[in-house]
């Protein structure tokens, strides 16, 4: 089924140049500032915080506050060390994969601009037959066509440099998104486009509505364990992706059973608040938006955890976008479960009420 009438030529624009825009984890500022132009004409304020986190505010006076929240940084690579025959090793910065990573072109980012480099690998004729030996994290390392360790340090690189992958923003088969870093800065697109259609649809929240973009949480949901002090909110709807787990290699009994275009993955999870989640559940039935079920065991592993068990416990929900080949530079979700997301975000957001109560128990 074709799916290219999906969005519109000013949100395709948007999401091409976001997701094009390197956001490594602890330097989102670029993606941050393309994203905030894009939010800006929608909202009332604009804010940010010490460590880049963005947020638009409706209604900033009111003290009833509802997040809607994704985070913005794609995993990546550090410069760890530098050898004498101007080989460099790296660490990760988030979960970047070494098994994706040989005979990949990089973006070394340094203060002189970009210098491009290539995981090298040894050619299969080098190889022994039967001894295959898998790329490791100290295994793999980068090649920037340098012949000693003062002409990587004469370039501008140095141990700290940020290393990205350049991979950009394709759509395959008329159906699916492709690129790097959809997870999750396909998050950050899909509030944006809440905030865009409760502007251009003239809906009046009576809550202040805070729309955040958060940084490192490829880390350990530190962008969002610090935004949620600021805001102290009352209720927070988080989307991020989760995996596809129909392809090959993957264990259903295990991970469960969600599909790219069968609509978006509602949570259920301890940290998940369950008078939340069942009225994002119903505002999906009452809207006919397809959605899917999943399981976390423990903490969902996103920002949700985060907000939940912050200010003495903040009512929380996970809505995820169904993707294949997480943590690859061919990241691919289903165009109709983005707009699906957008679709559920923004009618849960219309059936909360100013001052709504989640409590289990009302004493």
């Amino acid at each position: 089924m074709a799916t290219n009438n999906l969005f519109d030529q000013q949100s395709l624009d948007f999401l091409s140049k976001y997701l094009n825009t390197a956001s490594p984890t602890g330097f989102e500022s670029e993606g941050q500032k393309v994203w905030i132009d894009y939010v800006k004409p929608y909202v009332d304020e604009i804010r940010t915080d010490n460590y880049g986190t963005a947020y638009g505010v409706i209604n900033p006076d009111a003290p009833y506050k509802v997040v809607i929240e994704a985070h913005a940084d794609e995993i990546s690579w550090f410069v760890n060390y530098i050898s004498e025959d101007g080989l460099i090793y790296v660490v990760r910065n988030g979960g970047s994969d070494h098994m994706i990573a040989p005979s990949k072109v990089v973006n070394i980012h340094t203060k002189k601009g970009i210098v491009k480099g290539v995981f090298g690998w040894p050619a299969i004729h080098l190889r022994q037959g039967g001894k295959e030996e898998a790329p490791t994290q100290d295994k793999i390392w980068i090649d920037c066509g340098c012949i000693s360790k003062e002409e990587v340090l004469e370039l501008g690189i140095h141990v700290g440099c940020v290393i990205t992958y350049p991979d950009e923003f394709f759509t395959l088969n008329d159906r699916y998104f492709v690129c790097r870093a959809i997870d999750n800065r396909m998050g950050g697109f899909m509030i944006a486009e809440v905030a865009r259609k409760l502007f251009e649809n003239k809906d009046q929240i009576d809550y202040g509505l805070y729309i955040v973009n958060a940084v490192q949480e490829e880390v350990g949901l530190r962008g969002a364990e610090m935004v949620t002090q600021t805001i102290k909110p009352d209720v927070a709807i988080i989307t991020d992706v989760t995996h596809d787990t129909t392809t090959p290699m993957i264990t259903k009994s295990k991970e469960g059973e969600q599909k790219c275009g069968d609509g978006p993955v509602i949570y259920y999870a301890p940290a998940v608040q369950n008078n939340l989640r069942e009225l994002i559940i119903d505002a999906a039935e009452q809207n006919d938006i397809p959605f899917q079920r999943a399981a976390a065991s423990r903490v969902t592993g996103t920002d949700t955890d985060a907000f939940a068990y912050s200010n003495g416990g903040v009512p929380s929900a996970l809505i995820s976008l169904p993707l294949r080949y997480m943590h690859t530079t061919v990241e691919m979700v289903h165009q109709s479960d983005v707009k699906n997301v957008i679709e559920l975000i923004y009618q849960s957001v219309k059936e909360i009420k100013n001052g709504q109560s989640f409590k289990y128990h009302n004493y």
